[in-house]
């Protein structure tokens, strides 16, 4: 039975708001088998290094959870990861998710028997443990904790040298200095180590939705082989693990949602059959409805209906999102992912050294302040080449000169200001030079502006600008036959994970761009304009060097208009001046349909100016991206607004 017709079947069960199933939660090594209807409650208090600390009391007391999962791990944290590491071997994991998270709520975590999963280990997971378990024997709370270790593949650099490995954006060649490899490990060895009877995992590198599949995998017993419910699992995952943002967090209507300082975390409600409920606690802000789950549906999303995992290949496309009424904040029930077997690699993010960077950010004042914030910036390259020059350094691999409040990052979509424009602005000023020496050079050079160049400079934000090495992504495939994946509980090793291969395939499914239907071609035209944020939900992110920006119909009348107008083209044109063309003929842009959601999803190829660390500019993780977007013009359509009435 697909795992749509089963959401179909339990759906008003399980999802209604009057009576909601059991809750369980599998605690024994093998052989237990949930009660019929039993639920699994599962919150994320953590969608990056950085978050809140706020969650996590939120969660613990209002959720009435069986599992707390924390996500921190993004690219660009795997670098600064290593950076650390590379300082001290005792760093290199986040040590907020220990001090923060943990530390003050660690006696009433064990007290409630709630299980904690986070990928907080980073770069050096053990040292995370270790450090978990100082806090834990302070608190003289008796804690299996268990770490998930074998990503890291620096044992094996030399051995991938000279193997033709190439990056899967870019398609250059392995780098010859390596600062870090880790494989983007699974949710099977998380589940296990539940299994074994863990009451904390710590891993390293896994993919973030792992976080949440792993305790469903354990708590219901899916076979490798359930993939309608292995994918239902992963959307979940998807869903929640970066946090608020699926409760109203970063929300294209942001002035419908409520109480922000107080913004509720997501939980999700799992069956065994793969039905869930998304919500939050009640008495918090925020809120949850089809346009916020929507937004983040889309986030960080490829081609929807191969989104490669490592335990599934899924297929969103045809993923429904209905709200339920009667819940505090909203909720809604999620159902129709696909899956399909995953492939017999694991993806591997390394990272390598190429070069030093440095930022200045300057805000300036008065009349002119754009044409005065250009000039500085300009002039403060000018004597730093010139200091270059006289010292026998090379020019500066790349700059980037913004100046914001001048919407320079719109290009021709800019609005230009009357009377000499904004009398306030910022100036953003990036370099990258092969050599430390030369950017410390441009560090020493930005003060001397404020009393040299232009009036009305105020200072520099956060000081003299640090000099900061780029650690460039490297991403590649890599045979999961090859990983040996380590367990370990309380700091002892007690199994090594072996993946099963037996449901896998390597099958290359072809993607052909769907043709304009002429039910499109013979839609009613008309005399009116409308801003796309008039129609549509947008949202935005990254993956590598590359953006994806979302859109969602608000209604399903609109969502033919929306794919007659958006083309790839048509974006392409929009962004014409943020994308990096590298061959003259090369096609930048591809879009994909989630008619499930009435949405389009647009991947916009080397579109960050190198992404992450790597970016010069103010964006580089692509986050504005569909909020421009919005003022596009969606031209000579009829009333549509009287078409919902």
């Amino acid at each position: 039975m697909s795992c749509a017709s089963l959401l179909g079947l339990r759906g008003p069960r399980l999802l209604g708001a009057a009576a909601r199933p059991p809750r369980w939660s599998r605690r024994c090594s093998g052989g237990c088998e949930p009660p019929a209807g039993a639920a699994v409650r599962i919150g994320c208090a953590s969608g990056f290094w950085g978050d809140t600390a706020a969650a996590v009391p939120q969660l613990l007391y209002g959720g009435k959870l069986d599992f707390l999962v924390f996500d921190y791990l993004s690219e660009i944290t795997m670098s600064l990861l290593t950076a650390a590491k590379a300082r001290s071997p005792v760093l290199g994991y986040t040590p907020d998710f220990v001090s923060a998270a943990m530390a003050p709520y660690i006696k009433d975590i064990h007290r409630k028997g709630v299980r904690v999963i986070s990928n907080a280990g980073g770069i050096n997971p053990l040292a995370c443990a270790a450090a978990l378990q100082e806090v834990a024997k302070k608190a003289d709370v008796d804690l299996k904790i268990a770490v998930v270790a074998g990503d890291d593949l620096m044992s094996e650099k030399e051995n991938l040298k000279g193997t033709g490995i190439t990056d899967l954006e870019s398609g250059r060649q392995f780098p010859k200095s390596i600062h870090s490899m880790n494989v983007y490990l699974g949710a099977r060895p998380i589940s296990r180590a539940l299994d074994l009877g863990a009451d904390i995992v710590v891993t390293g590198r896994c993919v973030d939705s792992g976080i949440v599949l792993g305790p469903l995998i354990h708590s219901f017993g899916w076979n490798r082989d359930e993939f309608d419910l292995l994918a239902a699992g992963s959307l979940a995952g998807h869903l929640i693990e970066c946090g608020a943002q699926c409760t109203g967090g970063i929300f294209t209507d942001w002035h419908a949602v409520p109480d922000w300082h107080n913004i509720g975390f997501p939980i999700v409600e799992c069956s065994s059959e793969g039905d869930f409920i998304l919500s939050k606690p009640p008495d918090t802000g925020g809120l949850i409805s089809f346009g916020t789950v929507a937004e983040q549906l889309v986030y960080e999303l490829g081609n929807p209906r191969q989104y490669l995992l490592p335990d599934v290949t899924c297929d969103f496309s045809e993923v429904s999102i209905t709200e339920i009424p009667g819940f505090d904040g909203g909720a809604v029930k999620v159902h129709g992912a696909k899956g399909s077997p995953p492939s017999t690699f694991y993806k591997v993010n390394a990272t390598y050294l190429d070069g030093f960077r440095a930022t200045a950010v300057c805000p300036v004042g008065g009349p002119k302040a754009v044409q005065k914030g250009k000039r500085t910036a300009e002039s403060i390259l000018q004597r730093t080449r010139l200091i270059f020059s006289q010292l026998g350094y090379e020019d500066y691999s790349a700059v980037n000169i913004q100046v914001l409040g001048s919407e320079d990052t719109y290009g021709p979509h800019a609005r230009r200001s009357i009377d000499g424009g904004p009398r306030e602005a910022v100036i953003w000023l990036a370099v990258h030079h092969k050599q430390k020496e030369a950017v410390e050079i441009f560090s020493r050079e930005i003060a001397p502006a404020g009393t040299g160049m232009a009036p009305g400079l105020t200072g520099i934000v956060g000081g003299r600008p640090r000099v900061s090495p780029v650690l460039k992504p490297f991403f590649f495939y890599y045979p999961k036959s090859n990983v040996q994946i380590s367990l370990f509980l309380n700091g002892q090793h007690v199994e090594t994970f072996e993946e099963d291969l037996t449901f896998t395939s390597d099958e290359v499914v072809s993607f052909d761009p769907p043709k304009i239907s002429s039910e499109l071609k013979d839609l009613p035209s008309g005399p009116h304009t409308y801003r796309l944020e008039d129609l549509a939900y947008t949202r935005s992110g990254d993956k590598g060097n590359s953006a994806n920006i979302g859109v969602i119909a608000r209604h399903p009348l609109y969502y033919p208009y929306l794919k007659k107008t958006l083309t790839a083209q048509a974006l392409e044109h929009y962004f014409q001046h943020l994308l990096e063309r590298e061959k003259p003929e090369e096609e930048l842009v591809t879009r994909y349909e989630l008619p499930g959601i009435h949405g389009l999803n647009f991947v916009l190829k080397n579109s960050l100016g190198g992404g992450g660390i790597a970016s010069l500019r103010s964006d580089p993780q692509g986050k504005a991206l569909g909020q421009m977007l919005l003022d596009f013009q969606i031209k000579n359509v009829p009333d549509l607004k009287s078409l919902i009435e």
